[in-house]
This record gives structure tokens, sequence and C-alpha cells, in this order.
């Protein structure tokens, strides 16, 4: 997915001292596209916290009846996780990947170097319902070649919920996908009133994300499009749906990432020169980013907003 704001803020990423018990982080709206534009609800980054681990952006969508159509864009220095509950999206990418992204099955595509692709709801998604995470790569690995993995996983029952984990491994279920730093991306839905404890890795921050339902993280309660924070060292998490209905959350994690970047547009670097040098890049059709084959929509690419006039200064996760 892109970011389709016209002036999209450039963040400059870093880990800062971890904040004790849990944090709430509250989205903002943002849309996605034009007149009839999808909403989103965006958690990362913001002004409370930038990264979680090495995931540096999370937009959390419907259930909604309005279609997405993305066309081709670029993206530099990242993966995407697709993750869907409801509807249909195509993808093609310049890569040569052709797929429909279902619910319950991980897209993860590649950027590394450079990347182009488009997403479009397919006429049969009559409901569109979903995330769009990124994991910023790290500096090691950020001109990797274009790649795309899909996953399936298997349901498992824990207690009083169902979980899928679609990155890394918990309680003692593992995902075959490759990434470039530890991480853990996983649906759980929780049966109404059920707890459930769960074992964490205490070197990695957390973030839960509520999609639907009610909500409690170890006592806090969590309003659904919120994601409640915790910081490395915390070795289990309760986690209690409200008697309504399930609570179904998506549960990222991973070590703090420890690398600075630059994030603008759909770019992740490591300076401002580097966002300037990718966007020119882009503008001017470059081989970086490739091309997107089958695409029929209008634009057939999306343009580049314009760059801000300063840099923003370094943006830190408050302690």
């Amino acid at each position: 997915m892109s970011n389709t704001e016209t002036s999209p803020r450039e963040v400059t990423c870093t880990d800062g001292d971890q904040p004790s018990g849990v944090q709430i982080l509250t989205a903002r709206e943002v849309p996605l596209g034009g007149p009839r534009a999808l909403l989103v609800r965006r958690t990362l980054p913001q002004r409370a916290r930038t990264l979680i681990g090495a995931w540096c952006f999370a937009d959390h969508y419907g259930p909604d009846t309005t279609p997405m159509v993305v066309p081709p864009h670029p993206h530099t220095g990242l993966q995407t996780v697709s993750w869907l509950f409801d509807g249909e999206i195509e993808h093609r990418d310049s890569g040569g990947h052709h797929l429909f992204v279902r619910p319950g099955e991980l897209n993860l595509m590649t950027g590394g170097r450079g990347i182009a692709h488009s997403e479009v709801s397919t006429d049969k998604t009559e409901t569109l319902h979903g995330v769009q995470l990124w994991v910023a790569l790290p500096d090691e690995a950020r001109d990797v070649p274009r790649d795309l993995q899909s996953y399936r996983p298997e349901p498992v029952r824990l207690g009083g919920a169902v979980a899928k984990v679609f990155l890394g491994s918990l309680a003692g279920t593992a995902s075959p996908v490759r990434t470039y730093t530890p991480l853990l991306g996983a649906e759980l839905v929780l049966d109404p009133g059920a707890g459930v404890e769960l074992s964490l890795d205490e070197t990695f921050e957390h973030g839960i994300l509520l999609d639907q339902g009610e909500l409690a993280v170890t006592g806090v309660p969590v309003n659904p499009a919120e994601l409640a924070y915790l910081a490395p060292g915390h070795t289990t998490v309760e986690l209690r749906a409200g008697a309504g209905e399930p609570a179904r959350i998506l549960l990222l994690g991973g070590p703090p990432f420890g690398e600075e970047i630059v994030m603008w547009w759909n770019f992740v670097g490591r300076s401002h020169d580097e966002i300037v040098e990718f966007r020119a890049a882009w503008e001017a059709g470059a081989d970086r980013f490739g091309e997107v084959d089958g695409y029929i929509g209008t634009p057939h690419r999306l343009p580049a907003p314009a760059l801000p006039n300063a840099v923003i200064k370094p943006r830190r996760n408050p302690g």
C-alpha cells in the first residue's frame, strides 16, 4: 500500500528509552486515494512512538465498502506486509509477481533497493478489511533484490484464543517466512470473555492492535483501532476479551531496531539526501524501480509529492 498523503511527513526514527507498563497509541485517519478515498487508521509512525522493533508503519482499514485502487508506486529499504480479514486484493509488482491477497494469507514483499507495485480490490470484494504494515530493513540488507513471499498459517488453538502466526514464532508455532531482523506477527481471535496468557520474548518490544471487540492488556483497556505498546522486559502478557463478541488482535514484535531511519512518502532511507535521490529516480522512471506489467488503471503510476522545504528534526521515541 502506498502512503498517498499529498504532503507526507518526513520522519527520522530512532529507538529511544522505553517506557514501562502499557502505552496506548491512538490512530489518526488518513485518506488513501482520491475523492472517494478509503480511510485508513494509522498508528505508526506517530509522535508518541515511531518504531516497534523493525515495524515502522501500520495502517488499519475497514470494514469498508470503498474500493482500494492504488496505482503503481515505489518503495525502498523496507518490506511490506499485507494481511486481510475480509475482501480480496490484486497485487502486481515489478519483480514480475501477480497474485491475489486473501484473508488469512500473508503477502510479504521486499523492496530492498527498489520495487514498484499496484494494489486493487477485486470486483467480487464487497467489504474490504485488513492491515498494511511496513518493516524497515537493516542497513546491511536494504539493497537486497526484489522478492515476494506468501504463506497461509494454520490456525492453532491456545486455550481461549485461536492464533495464526505469520511471522516469527509464538507458543510453539513458527512461520517459515524469511525476514532480515527477528520479528513476530500473529493474528489472535479471543473467545468472548476469554483470557489467555502468552509467553513473550523479553528482548522484544511488542504492539497489540485491536481490530474488533473489547480487550484488556494486563488489565489496561484497549479500544478498537488502538495499539497497546509493551517495552522490552515483559516475559508474559495477559489478554482478556470482553463478554460481548470475539476480540480480534494483531500481535507485533521485535527487538529494538537500533538504527536511525528516515521515512518519507513510500521510501525508507538513512538521510534526507537519500530521499531526494529516491524521489528523483522515481519521477525520472529509472530502472531502480522497474515496471509493473498488466496494470490498466488511470493514472498509470502515482507521481511523487513535492518534497518538504526543510529537513524534519530527528524524532525519538520518548522515555
